[in-house]
Formats: C-alpha cells, sequence, structure tokens
C-alpha cells in the first residue's frame, strides 16, 4: 500500500476497535455490514459500469442459507457464513453468465428480474419461512471454542470479516485485473481490440462482487438472528444503491461513509415511520443535485482531500 493508503486503514481500524466502546454496538455491526455490501455493490458499479438494479438476491440468499444451516443443521457461524457465501458466488455464476450478455439499461433489468424469482422462491419455499422468515437464528460458537451470543464479541468476528472483505475490495480495484475492468468500463471495443475477453471479466467482477454481498448478507442474518423477506426485496437493492451514489461512486470509502449516512438515518429517523422513506428520497435528491460525484467524490474533486487515494476513475 502507498503511504497514505497505510495512514488512512489505520486510522479506520482503530477506530472501528474502540466504535463499540462509545456506540451501540448493533448499530456499529449493521454499519459494518452495509457499509461491505456497498463497497461490493461499488466494485460492479463504480469500477466495471455494471448496475445490477437485483444485489439484494445475492445479499438475502446468504442470509437465508446461513440462518437456517444454523438454526436446522447446527454448524458453526464460520460455516454458515461461508455456506452463505458459496451460495451467493453460485447464483453470482448463474445470473451472471445470463446478464452480462445484455448491457446498459437491459443488463439492470434482468438483475431485477432475477432478483424477484428469489423474492418468490423466498416467500414461497418450506425452509424460508415465508412471511415469517427464519427467526431465532442462534448465533453459536466460533470454532466450537468461542461463544457469540454476547454483542462485543460478534462485534470482533464480523470486524474482521469485514476488514477482510474491504481488502479484497482494494486489492481487486489495485490489480491488473482491476485496471483492465476500468479500461473495460471506459471503453469495451477498444478492449476486445487490445485481445481482453471482456465477457469474461465481467462475470469474473460480478462473482466476486455477489460473493462479498453473500458474506454481508450472512453476517446480517447472524447479528439480527433473522432472515427475513427484507434481505430479498427489491428495495434492499435500492438501497445500496443509494448507499453507494450517496458515498461517491467509484470511490474506496465513499460506499461506506453512504452506509453511514444511510444506516444512521434509518436508526435515528425510525420513529417518523413511514415518512422516513420520505427523507430518504429527499436526502438523494439534495446529493444528486449538489454532490453530483457523491459526498466523497467531491470533496475529492474540489480539492478538499488533497491526495486521497479513492480518485475516481
Amino acid at each position: 500500500m502507498e503511504r497514505n493508503h497505510l495512514i488512512l486503514a489505520a486510522v479506520l481500524i482503530l477506530a472501528l476497535i474502540i466504535a463499540p466502546h462509545f456506540l451501540y454496538t448493533v448499530f456499529v455491526i449493521k454499519f459494518l455490514c452495509f457499509a461491505l455490501f456497498a463497497s461490493a455493490f461499488n466494485l460492479l458499479l463504480g469500477y466495471g459500469g455494471l448496475l445490477s438494479f437485483g444485489h439484494a438476491a445475492y445479499f438475502g440468499s446468504a442470509a437465508y442459507i446461513t440462518a437456517h444451516s444454523m438454526k436446522y443443521w447446527g454448524v458453526t457461524p464460520e460455516i454458515g457464513v461461508i455456506l452463505g457465501a458459496l451460495t451467493a458466488a453460485f447464483l453470482g455464476v448463474v445470473f451472471g453468465w445470463l446478464a452480462i450478455r445484455r448491457s446498459g439499461i437491459y443488463f439492470a433489468m434482468i438483475t431485477l428480474a432475477f432478483a424477484q424469482m428469489i423474492y418468490f422462491l423466498a416467500l414461497q419455499m418450506p425452509f424460508t419461512g415465508g412471511e415469517d422468515g427464519i427467526q431465532a437464528v442462534p448465533r453459536g460458537e466460533l470454532l466450537g471454542l468461542f461463544s457469540l451470543r454476547s454483542d462485543m464479541a460478534l462485534y470482533y468476528f464480523v470486524l474482521v470479516l469485514c476488514l477482510g472483505g474491504f481488502y479484497v475490495v482494494y486489492r481487486t480495484i489495485h490489480s491488473p485485473f482491476g485496471q483492465i475492468m476500468k479500461a473495460i468500463k471506459e471503453n469495451p471495443d477498444r478492449a476486445t481490440s487490445l485481445g481482453y475477453q471482456v465477457s469474461q471479466f465481467k462475470l469474473a467482477a460480478f462473482v466476486i462482487s455477489t460473493t462479498i454481498s453473500g458474506v454481508a448478507g450472512a453476517l446480517t442474518a447472524l447479528t439480527f438472528q433473522l432472515a427475513s423477506l427484507t434481505n430479498v426485496h427489491w428495495s434492499m437493492s435500492g438501497e445500496v444503491v443509494l448507499m453507494t451514489l450517496i458515498g461517491g461512486m467509484g470511490t474506496l470509502i465513499g460506499p461506506i461513509v453512504g452506509a453511514g449516512v444511510v444506516v444512521t438515518l434509518q436508526t435515528y429517523l425510525a420513529p417518523f415511520g413511514a415518512w422516513l422513506t420520505i427523507i430518504l428520497g429527499t436526502i438523494f435528491v439534495v446529493c444528486v443535485l449538489l454532490f453530483r460525484r457523491g459526498i466523497i467524490g467531491e470533496l475529492w474533486h474540489r480539492g478538499l482531500l488533497p491526495g486521497f487515494p479513492s480518485r475516481r476513475t
């Protein structure tokens, strides 16, 4: 990593380590899960130029598989998360292979259609619990040794996995693969003329994104001890788009900031009930009009974050 990358990473990790001692632990865990989800989505949209309207399918399916395996099969938390991530990866391969044959709005609509199929299956299949979902999911014991019943113990388990996910996103972006994805986003025809198999790179990016999204969904089910239709609803896909655009599409920490903004608003404005949707919509409109590059992207563009590593591409 570059020096400024290391400094930023060290400050963020230190802040996250001490955060549960000053903030409500479950709130911080929720923030981490959605920050990872948004970062995974941004990898696909911000650096690959692929707008998916159906990422809730991978987030929610992983939540269901993790919840079911832990409650009815009695697997340990790490196995449950792995099973959830593998499910999301499998769906990413199948759906991605079909969706990448189209681009633009057609790609977005295909991903939305697949997500609605997953929602229908979650509503109808017996093992998902229908409208009730899978409730009272046990947190279990990590490696069969360390209990995660405590919110603090669960927090550090989630923190380690999320930091690992963020690092995977970072390495992917700054690898030769990431550079090729940026080239494909800017000019796919030129990338093809240079000999790159564009469809294969798009599929690989899609699967990486869905797998990390699956990890986020699995951790959410573990945290709230619940997997429900909310996890696979189209509004969940809309929320991750909102987080990415508010924070700054195509930036490293923009989606993390966006997730923090949305999760904070959802938590502290919950008493407003249905008005929360209107408030979030208003904030989104304001951000689009005043911060067209997102909060982080706009600050960097205006020179308020000199040398910031999250430069837009």
